[in-house]
């Protein structure tokens, strides 16, 4: 399924000019330098072809004749393009670049022998005349001098706009050597029906951070343990060469390291590209913006500055299904049978690993989206726009000091990747997120509206599909603002620690170091039976020094304090489950912003703490 949708998704790229998807035989390569040639072989100029964004030095993005994988320990050249140490018979890291290099000139020589094309003869009598050694010595090197070392090389005639490989010329060429290393084994492909030549070793996937910077493998057959009946390599997985090609080159296109490229992003360890398929490429594209919002946000790689218009248009699409409208009706390029494809990779050494796949209607996916964010409700709301799943997993990451900020390396890669599975699929959160989200309410303190709002999430998503799949379930979903009838006792000690905190904020003003959420949250949140009796005793003292200085607040507070205690149980439990836990999280949330929409209460407001909440 996973290898069909991308090679159809080619054929779609290969129709539309703008893509810039490479041909059948050819690929998208990061070319560095450019070495003009003379009629006669001589090196007239060394063009540097790198692009820049912004400070960063970026190779140019070249459709090259195909790269492939190389033995481990033998030479395979490219063809009309290669890194210097088969081009130049130069290097900063390869010991064979001798061998290399000797490969590249007899391969090119076999190719272009007798051709009469100016462009292929200037190539070989380089290849003649060309010495490694000279390289330290030639001025048009000497000039870019290390930098080049390792990077790859193309040719160009002097005198030409394109490459040399963009020659009438060399494109037959490298269409008769296409045609004679067909020599491989033919059977029914599983993505085509087609019978055809089969691919022994499918092409590399480059692009997914942590793997392999050569490329690495989705499907791959290189040890005897991995074969059966007798099939040799890519037998034992029978995929045409033209089908391969195809997947591969769809997917490093969507893995490509481009700051305009809105189809890849990181979530952990996690890259996850999508795409959609529609009627139309209009269609297909404004599915793919409308997931993009979703996933990204309309942030910027760098700046993480998120797009307005963006935002609005995700919370209009995700109101007109909250409406059972169709999509159409609010854009025409928005198609509600657009099929939309999420695919999740993750490095495991020379392979990559299926982190998630997921495939849904537009529709299907938007109503899904729409439940998820019903599950995130909070009241006042816990950010100004929707959050992306890169935020919500970036709420389980330690965050050290009052005003530091998370680090996506410290997100579980594992947990990561569920979580956003679990959104796109509709299915339940991951078991462990709730746990993680305690942990860090527990460790740092920073208790902030958006790791409430994902406590609150589990929790009700938990209830509701217990109670659409007939499960017995003893508690609903946790309120989206302050719920002065709710029994809930963890939910109600929440509430309670946080009456007990304003308490003595009230009584100490600024004179207080540390309050009671500093010292007490984690203990009182997990074994309340033996916080809160202390608590309640420091409580006295501070009712005692609030009565002198403010009486009707006072009264407030002891009322307050005193309603949650009636709705308690007589004893305080020994221990909170970790459910429980969440619900006392919400609980604490809810109380606390509860006191700063009270614009009639004076003393309230000036016991809240400013910035405490965003």
């Amino acid at each position: 399924m996973i290898l069909s949708a991308l090679a159809d998704y080619y054929q779609r790229l290969l129709d539309n000019p703008a893509s810039g998807i490479a041909a059948p035989g050819y690929s998208r390569e990061n070319i560095g330098y450019a070495i003009v040639l003379a009629a006669d072989g001589s090196v007239v100029a060394v063009e540097d072809e790198h692009d820049y964004d912004g400070k960063k030095r970026i190779p140019k993005s070249v459709s090259v004749p195909a790269s492939f994988k190389r033995p481990g320990n033998g030479t395979n050249p490219f063809f009309l393009w290669d890194k210097t140490s088969y081009a130049l018979g130069v290097s900063a890291s390869s010991k064979r670049s001798e061998q290399e290099y000797a490969a590249f000139k007899e391969r090119h020589l076999q190719a272009l022998s007798g051709s009469d094309d100016p462009g292929l003869r200037a190539l070989l009598a380089f290849l003649d005349r060309w010495l490694p050694t000279q390289f330290v010595q030639h001025p048009h090197f000497v000039r870019h001098g290390e930098a080049m070392l390792d990077a790859n090389m193309v040719f160009r005639l002097d005198g030409d706009t394109g490459y040399l490989h963009q020659r009438p010329a060399a494109r037959a060429a490298w269409e008769r050597l296409q045609s004679q290393s067909t020599d491989g084994a033919s059977g029914i492909c599983l993505i085509s029906g087609e019978y055809a030549p089969l691919a022994r070793l499918h092409p590399a996937i480059k692009g997914v951070n942590g793997a392999q910077t050569t490329g690495a493998s989705i499907v791959s057959f290189n040890l005897d343990a991995f074969t059966s009946y007798g099939k040799f390599q890519g037998e034992n997985a029978p995929v045409s060469e033209h089908a391969a090609f195809s997947y591969a080159t769809a997917l490093n296109h969507l893995l490509r390291r481009d700051p305009h490229n809105r189809q890849r992003l990181q979530i952990g360890d996690t890259t996850v590209v999508f795409w959609a398929q529609a009627n139309t490429s209009v269609q297909a594209e404004g599915a793919e913006d409308l997931i993009a919002d979703f996933l990204r946000g309309g942030e910027a790689e760098e700046s993480r500055m998120v797009d307005g218009q963006a935002t609005q248009r995700l919370q209009l699409a995700l109101k007109q299904v909250q409406q059972a409208r169709p999509l159409r009706e609010l854009d025409g390029t928005l198609e509600d049978e657009a099929r939309i494809f999420v695919l999740g990779l993750a490095p495991n050494a020379a392979r990559l690993s299926i982190r998630f796949w997921e495939t849904q209607t537009l529709a299907g996916f938007a109503r899904r989206l729409a439940d998820h964010y019903h599950d995130l409700a909070l009241q006042p709301p816990p950010s100004k726009r929707p959050p992306t799943p890169y935020l919500l997993a970036l709420q389980t990451a330690p965050i050290y000091g009052e005003h530091g900020k998370a680090k996506v390396e410290d997100v579980s890669p594992l947990l990561a990747g569920e979580l956003t599975r679990a959104i796109l699929a509709g299915t339940r959160y991951p078991r462990s997120l709730l746990g993680a989200i305690i942990m860090r309410l527990r460790a740092d303190g920073q208790i902030s509206p958006l790791r409430v709002a994902m406590c609150r999430a589990v929790l009700a998503r938990e209830a509701r599909l217990d109670t659409q799949q007939g499960l017995s379930s003893t508690k609903g979903e946790p309120p989206v603002s302050l719920d002065t009838a709710n029994t809930d006792a963890g939910y109600l000690l929440g509430r309670l620690f946080s009456s007990l905190e304003n308490l003595q904020r009230a009584a100490l003003g600024g004179q207080v170091n540390a309050t009671i959420r500093d010292r007490y949250y984690g203990a009182a949140s997990a074994t309340p039976a033996s916080i809160f009796p202390v608590l309640l005793r420091s409580a006295q003292n501070h009712f005692g020094k609030v009565r002198k200085d403010k009486a009707g607040l006072a009264v407030n507070l002891e009322k307050e304090i005193g309603q949650i205690i009636d709705a308690l149980p007589t004893t305080f439990p020994r221990a909170l489950r970790i459910e429980e836990q969440g619900r006392f999280a919400i609980g604490y949330y809810h109380q606390t912003q509860a006191r700063f929409v009270r614009n009639d209460d004076k003393d309230a407001a000036e016991t809240a703490s400013e910035g405490e909440y965003a």
